[in-house]
């Protein structure tokens, strides 16, 4: 009996520390949230930043303040919200870049994406798409590697910069299909792409909300898109898998995290609350006018995702011996 007493006695500090916890997530939020985005305004991450901001503050009834720190790949804004008090006042949106492309480019981070942060959920995905230059004679994946096994490193390709996404997705479509094609890398996106709507490119995988203004002028030719599954917004293309080079998948995907720690009843409130935002008609409409998915799922899914990203882009970098600039 006396043991059981004891029992009791030490489980009561963890019933209390339960109790208000509880408490504490069902008061929240009593003050404005800030928002962390790793990189700088204007770009596709703070506009969706800014549009999850807006709803989720009309629905805690507390400001959701949008917060750009750019710089170092993401590194900076990172870092910030990984050492930012866990107490449910601080989000991070996450991307490729600062969660699962630095830690296989770099030896040393000053966050560890499993350890240091608490995801809440996936937000929205899009395929990274094959676009051709129009003059390139090649209709389709197949023809494109027969064109590019005919001249070995003679037709080139631009990514948004060394270890970008757009890089990563044309080096394991390189190294599926066998094929040897000259990388040219930029700084950023855009450049690249005013490149090969130019002709000064042949070739490109960029994220599918960029290019599709393009592809529906016909500036570029589309071939396929990256995702495991067809894209809604270019249903009539296959994806690069079933077009002829089996195993590739290639995606960009944002999510929102908090830093670790962060109350378990907290971090199930704000899951909920966005999870119902992001599966809202009119988001999930405009979501798809952009050439993107909405998402929405459980902390436990999108930490499966981010565990998954970390493998493949670690494989990509051995194998093709990608180094950080």
């Amino acid at each position: 009996m006396s043991n059981l007493k004891n029992l009791s006695f030490c489980l009561l500090p963890f019933a209390f520390c339960l109790d208000i916890a509880v408490a504490e997530a069902q008061q929240y939020p009593v003050r404005p949230l800030r928002f962390i985005v790793p990189f700088a305004p204007g770009g596709g991450t703070d506009v969706l930043a800014r549009l999850l901001s807006q709803r989720l503050g009309e629905t805690l009834g507390q400001p959701v303040v949008v917060d750009n720190r750019g710089g170092a790949g993401g590194v900076i804004g990172a870092e910030l919200a990984a050492r930012a008090p866990a107490d449910g006042y601080t989000l991070v949106l996450g991307s490729p870049g600062p969660l699962t492309i630095n830690p296989n480019l770099f030896a040393r981070l000053p966050y560890d994406t499993l350890r240091d942060f608490a995801p809440i959920t996936l937000a929205t995905i899009s395929p990274f798409v094959l676009v051709l230059h129009p003059s390139v004679p090649a209709g389709s994946v197949k023809e494109l590697v027969v064109l590019a096994k005919a001249k070995p490193g003679q037709m080139n390709y631009g990514s948004a910069g060394n270890g970008s996404v757009s890089h990563f997705s044309a080096e394991q479509f390189k190294a599926l299909a066998g094929i040897d094609l000259a990388h040219i890398p930029y700084k950023g996106a855009g450049p690249a792409v005013v490149d090969l709507v130019g002709g000064r490119l042949q070739l490109m995988f960029e994220n599918q909300p960029t290019v599709l203004p393009h592809i529906r002028s016909a500036k570029l030719k589309a071939l396929a898109v990256g995702t495991k599954t067809r894209s809604a917004a270019l249903p009539e293309y296959p994806t690069v898998s079933e077009a002829g080079v089996p195993g590739y998948e290639s995606s960009t995907a944002f999510g929102v995290l908090a830093p670790a720690k962060t109350p378990a009843p907290i971090i199930g409130r704000l899951n909920r609350e966005l999870v119902k935002i992001l599966h809202s008609p009119a988001i999930r409409e405009r979501m798809a006018a952009q050439g993107q998915e909405a998402v929405g799922g459980t902390p436990q899914q999108y930490t499966a995702h981010l565990k998954e990203e970390l493998v493949k882009y670690g494989r990509i970098v051995k194998a093709a011996g990608i180094k950080a600039d």
